[in-house]
């Protein structure tokens, strides 16, 4: 196998298909939900969660074997079964109609792996040893957890909102650079951290406050 391309998708309002109704299944799901994503859930059994979400209606559950038309309209499958057989034939199937699939515990037949993440607000960083050590990759994010902490979510949030600000009062790019530069350079992160948001406003204010146009 080459290297990887990595890639972030927009699943919101795709249609995403789960094979298999264990504890992997449930792990997939919530993230898959989290991104806003449609899920569709095809097993015979399934754990109290997938039911909960089923009974919400915040995914659609086929209690039944998995049929090769349930991929009709799929934009990812994930085969996550306990059934290496069921679990190939889910692959072979996805092969056959150019889907992208992932299949648990079988990195020969994934065309996708994914990641171990860390989120803290719009900010992500994902971690992938190609499918070679999934426990690897969640020891490294499990590091880098201590080092992003919360107020990296802030941080971003307060840049997005100084960012459409700059953009609208700031014509001179060179100076909107300077001035994005200047605050991601500055100690507003560890202000956040501490929880000193007065002093996170005067930052803030004399970062662009001499560049308005």
């Amino acid at each position: 196998m080459g290297n990887l391309y990595p890639i972030y998708l927009n699943l919101e309002g795709q249609l995403c298909l789960v094979v298999g109704g264990g504890k992997v299944a449930e792990r997939k799901i919530g993230s898959l939900l989290e991104c806003g994503a449609r899920v569709r859930l095809v097993s015979p059994q399934v754990t109290d969660q997938i039911k909960k979400w089923a009974d919400l209606g915040q995914i659609e559950l086929l209690q039944r074997e998995y049929r090769p038309s349930d991929l009709t309209g799929s934009f990812l499958v994930f085969a996550t079964t306990d059934n290496a057989e069921v679990n190939c034939q889910v692959a072979r199937d996805c092969e056959e109609r150019h889907l992208p699939v992932n299949v648990a515990d079988n990195p020969t037949h994934c065309s996708f792996f994914v990641p171990s993440v860390i989120r803290r607000g719009k900010l992500s960083i994902a971690i992938s040893t190609g499918g070679s050590s999934p426990k690897l990759a969640a020891k490294i994010r499990r590091q880098l957890e201590s080092q992003f902490g919360p107020e990296y979510a802030e941080f971003l949030d307060l840049l997005s909102d100084v960012r459409r600000q700059v953009l609208a009062d700031v014509e001179d790019i060179g100076q909107r650079q300077a001035i994005f530069y200047s605050l991601v350079e500055s100690d507003i992160l560890d202000l956040l951290k501490n929880k000193k948001y007065d002093q996170v406003k005067e930052r803030l204010k004399n970062a662009y406050s001499g560049y308005r146009s």
